[in-house]
């Protein structure tokens, strides 16, 4: 089995489940992925007292604009995706099935949260 095949992307004879792969993944992403992109923006497009705290984000935003800041953000999710991926079908370790999208999780309802109180304050 090559790499190429794609044969190994699956969940198959692994401990772990598709049904937990999706419900995580679509936690981190409706926090991370969607709470914190739609907040970042309305604060960055919106509010002209408040500007992008991360550096690397405001970089994104100044230098190629909303499609920047996009990008980071995908790239960051796909690296998470990919380490979790790694981690379930071939190491069959929790840790890294799980934590990449739990650190998503946590992170974007915290940057959420506070861009919302930014927003409302």
């Amino acid at each position: 089995m090559g790499a190429a095949d794609g044969d190994w992307l699956t969940l198959e004879g692994s401990s772990f489940s598709g049904r937990s792969f999706s419900s995580v993944w679509a936690v981190a992403l409706a926090t991370y992925g969607v709470g914190d992109v739609v907040t970042t923006i309305a604060i960055v497009y919106f509010v002209p007292t408040f500007t992008e705290a991360n550096p690397a984000i405001r970089w994104a935003i100044q230098s190629f604009g909303g499609g920047g800041f996009l990008g980071l953000k995908l790239l960051v999710i796909y690296c998470c995706l990919g380490l979790s991926i790694w981690g379930g079908v071939l190491e069959e370790d929790p840790l890294l099935y799980y934590g990449p999208p739990a650190l998503l999780t946590v992170l974007g309802l915290v940057v959420t949260g506070f861009n919302l109180t930014l927003l409302f304050s």
